[in-house]
């Protein structure tokens, strides 16, 4: 919309439309002339584990929590500067940074988390090379991974999660990469086990999250009822069609595939072959899933501390040309990391994602338009002012 004019008013919008039929400002109003505003971006799939030199999951166990925590700090507000006004932590210490940053005491985005990834023994969740005693105790202290096996255990993990505050379930229902054993095209969990936890958490409000790579993966998520596909790698057009059917949302994370494969030596080499393997099929599935109609959300699944890594926090907003390059046009991109983003919560969902009156004021401008370039919103120093709940958090310095 050329000529726009966007309302805050206190932590919402007041008005957002056509500067003709804008408000008048009253005397000390604040007005800011930008070339391009949009709402506050969302990554629907992150982790703040407070990891640097390497990935695996033995660094998630035997990083100190503390330790963690206070990189991950950083990261958040690296994150908010980049843009990304609300983010969806589906794994590691978010559950804990979220009440530091709501209550004003650091800075960073919105966040919503799920505490801890949930998966059986032995699979993606489990540290293969470390004894089964050390990640078996659901109350162990560091890390973000969790076994259960069965659904009493399974039931307990979900418990545990919600006692933390957790806004959302995040489940294994394949085998994964940085995972030692397990292998990405094996279903994790029995269909029992899976309906009992999505049930649990739809008891609360809370929806699941699946990471799933193949096919048995994401069926048996579709089947249980989880209301989003991480990853998709395995996703064909049988598959597509049957999560079109069930409204399920798709969050591809193509930032994490590209990002290793030009830093390999992060992960171990068997994550390397696993990797290997199956980004190719990743691309396709994308561009599957988006001619196919399943709705499409964005997410990265970064979160590394080291900021010179290509895994790094601030180099969210990559994952829009990814997007682009999967065949969505610009505007659907946008619309992935902004007004669909939210609906990844289910009923937890702020009104969030959208210009509109009534919604958070979570605002972004950037230097030029994205639906000419859409690379402006992977360069943090392109967002040049930043809102979150009506307050700015970003703005140009002097002679910027």
């Amino acid at each position: 919309m050329p000529d726009g004019v966007v309302v805050l008013d206190g932590t919402r919008i007041g008005y957002a439309g056509p500067a003709v039929n804008a408000p008048t400002a009253e005397p000390g109003d604040e007005v800011v002339r930008v070339p391009v505003v949009l709402p506050g971006l969302w990554d629907c799939h992150t982790h703040l584990v407070g990891l640097r030199d390497s990935i695996g999951s033995e660094q998630l166990v035997l990083t100190p929590s503390q330790v963690a925590a206070a990189r991950s700090v950083k990261d958040a507000e690296a994150a908010l500067q980049a843009g990304f006004t609300s983010i969806r932590e589906v794994g590691g210490y978010g559950v804990y940074l979220a009440r530091v940053i709501d209550e004003g005491t650091v800075r960073g985005p919105k966040v919503y988390a799920a505490g801890s990834v949930l998966s059986p023994s032995g699979g993606h969740s489990d540290v293969h090379g470390l004894p089964h005693s050390w990640v078996t105790d659901p109350l162990r202290p560091n890390g973000m991974l969790q076994v259960a096996d069965g659904v009493p255990e399974c039931l307990r993990a979900v418990r545990l999660q919600l006692r933390l505050g957790a806004k959302l379930i995040k489940v294994c229902t394949s085998g994964g990469v940085i995972s030692e054993l397990d292998h990405p095209q094996h279903q994790q969990f029995g269909d029992e086990e899976l309906r009992a936890m999505v049930e649990e958490a739809a008891r609360a409000d809370r929806v699941v999250a699946a990471h799933c790579h193949g096919r048995a993966g994401i069926k048996a998520a579709l089947r249980a009822g989880c209301r989003t596909i991480e990853h998709g790698t395995d996703l064909d057009e049988e598959t597509a069609a049957e999560m079109r059917e069930a409204g399920a949302i798709l969050v591809p994370t193509r930032s994490i595939y590209e990002a290793i494969l030009t830093r390999k030596e992060l992960v171990s080499p068997a994550a390397r072959r696993k990797l290997e393997e199956i980004e190719a099929r990743h691309s396709e599935a994308m561009g599957i899933a988006h001619r196919m109609g399943v709705r499409i959300a964005l997410g990265t699944d970064l979160g590394t501390s080291d900021p010179e890594s290509p895994l790094a926090w601030g180099r969210n907003g990559r994952e829009f040309g990814y997007l682009v390059a999967a065949g969505l046009s610009p505007l659907e991109a946008i619309e992935a990391g902004t007004a669909t983003a939210p609906e990844t919560l289910g009923p937890q969902a702020p009104r969030s994602g959208l210009l509109a009156a009534g919604h958070d004021a979570d605002v972004i401008a950037v230097s030029r338009n994205p639906l000419d370039d859409i690379g402006v919103l992977a360069e943090p120093d392109e967002i040049t002012h930043v809102w979150k709940s009506g307050t700015p958090v970003k703005v140009p310095t002097a002679g910027n």
